[in-house]
């Protein structure tokens, strides 16, 4: 990438782009010098974020920004004029070409870092301690959470390391096909949250004649025992091991099961809280990378830094999900090429098929993707905003292609298939097995994701001091000389930090439980 003297103005990200991007409000007649020499005078005042036209394109011509076409011009574009939706539309091909025929070595394998996290009996280790109350089912909705409220901060003043306790609720759970589509999502997201390692024990709740009833979900997410922990039954006898589960219409009602509930729950937390980090490598983290509130700086600043992550997390031996398989439409090639096999290749290619199936059967397209917001912050194109989310992903070969809310089994880089909406791509990765969130934003975020930290890194230094109770990383440090590898390992370090702990700023707020948004697929019924 190439820059002019002042190192605000703007920025050209390759040599064969048609455009720069403004990183400063750029004022009409100021011109701008390309490496070549070439003198370019803008046409109209610029925002920050937004691209200029350095190249004249005709009617139908590509744009080329990244090194690859974000789109082709509607009209013809002069050099120095503004490139945005009114003289730019999206234009792609799924790149079916090259599977598997870049895929790179190895990186040299790294250790030396740790961080503090509670390792439970299955081998996986959390970063958190919660305890959680899962519906089953819409209709035990508001048990769950007056289970949940009944366990306020002076209630859990006498148990300090124990996190909260969570009500994992949602909208579904029936007028569902048994072992449908929406059942086997649901299913796996609910039974992920329960084997979460962030999760110490949990409580089960149901009505009773819901689809997604009790024993279904226990069957079929082998949800047979808690992670180490014992509960009381109402006789004060301490039960095996086997999940604890009410039904509302067998526990006697609403009132009887929230008392039933709450009791377990208190029998649960001496044993959580007297749960203790230790120390474990690096290797054990499984981070869930999101971008967000994306804007022109998001593929400049920091998603190339939590790139570097990945790649530092994965020669660690740790897991990186890359997921927003609507935010991938336009960059297939650069994981197809690099996919550890061509079958892994294909699986993320037939996922995008089915994307742009799926959309078209409601008389959408996935170019609707960039919102007003990416817009307004110089995202013109899906092509362009999936070029600039992509390498959050860094560059090691891409080991597997998952299911929304799978368990992850692979180290390295995988996709988790997953629509670009926050709260519902996140429940994905965290359902999967991710015990930290890095979520990139441009235009700003509230997000937070109990039961897992969400790392909020602002892409810009205006929107960190702007939303600095919210912002816990600046990376618009990039644009004035700290270099993206250098903001990566300081990114990394946050992460171990975090995982040892260190509250997010999400988490000081107490943001986190209404984030969990299940993805409900197919018909309700």
């Amino acid at each position: 990438m190439t820059n002019n003297a002042d190192s605000k103005a703007w920025i050209h990200l390759h040599p064969q782009d048609h455009c720069v991007v403004a990183l400063r409000r750029l004022g009409k007649g100021e011109s701008i010098q390309l490496a070549d020499g070439k003198l370019v005078v803008l046409k109209k005042d610029i925002p920050p974020g937004h691209k200029i036209a350095v190249v004249s394109r005709a009617a139908g011509d590509p744009v080329v920004k990244y090194g690859w076409p974000i789109g082709v011009a509607t009209c013809d574009i002069p050099s120095g004029e503004h490139l945005h939706d009114h003289n730019l539309k999206c234009h792609h091909e799924l790149d079916y070409q090259g599977l598997a025929t870049e895929t790179p070595a190895p990186p040299s394998r790294l250790s030396g870092k740790s961080f503090l996290g509670y390792v439970r009996p299955s081998g996986r280790v959390g970063t958190r301690n919660y305890i959680a109350v899962i519906s089953t089912v819409n209709c035990s909705a508001g048990v769950s959470k007056a289970v949940a409220r009944h366990f306020d901060s002076e209630i859990l003043k006498e148990f300090p390391n124990v996190d909260g306790v969570i009500a994992f609720t949602h909208d579904s759970g029936c007028g569902m096909a048994l072992d449908g589509i929406k059942h086997r999502t649901l299913g796996r997201v609910l039974g992920g949250i329960a084997k979460h390692p962030n999760i110490a024990a949990y409580v089960l709740i149901g009505l009773g004649c819901e689809q997604n009833t009790l024993g279904h979900l226990q069957k079929s997410q082998k949800l047979v025992t808690l992670q180490g922990v014992r509960w009381k039954s109402n006789s004060g006898q301490n039960e095996s091991q086997d999940v604890p589960v009410l039904s509302i219409q067998d526990s006697g009602g609403t009132r009887a099961t929230i008392r039933k509930a709450v009791e377990l729950v208190k029998s649960l937390l001496p044993q959580v809280n007297a749960m203790q980090r230790t120390s474990v490598p690096a290797s054990e983290i499984v981070l869930a990378t999101k971008c967000g509130g994306s804007d022109g700086y998001s593929g400049i600043t920091a998603n190339p830094a939590l790139g570097v992550v990945s790649d530092l997390l994965v020669a660690h031996g740790g897991t990186s999900i890359l997921s927003e398989t609507t935010e991938l439409y336009g960059a297939e090639q650069l994981f197809t090429k690099r996919a550890a096999s061509v079958e892994v290749a294909k699986k993320l290619l037939d996922k995008l098929v089915w994307w742009r199936q799926y959309t078209a059967h409601y008389g959408e397209d996935i170019d609707n993707n960039p919102s007003l917001g990416n817009k307004a912050g110089g995202l013109t194109t899906i092509v362009e905003k999936s070029l600039g989310a992509a390498v959050k992903g860094g560059q090691t070969a891409l080991q597997d292609v998952i299911e929304y809310a799978e368990q992850t089994n692979k180290r390295g880089l995988v996709i988790m298939d997953a629509p670009g909406f926050d709260p519902v791509c996140v429940t994905g990765m965290v359902s999967g097995g991710a015990n930290v969130v890095v979520f990139t934003t441009g235009r700003g975020s509230c997000f937070g994701c109990k039961p897992v930290p969400s790392i909020k890194v602002a892409t810009n230094t205006p929107l960190f001091e702007r939303m600095n109770d919210d912002m816990d990383l600046d990376m618009g440090t990039i644009l004035n000389g700290e270099t993206i590898e250098q903001a990566g390992h300081r990114l990394f370090e946050e992460i171990l930090e975090t995982a040892s702990g260190k509250k997010t700023k999400s988490e000081l707020l107490g943001y986190g439980e209404d984030e969990f948004t299940p993805w409900s697929i197919g018909p309700t019924l």
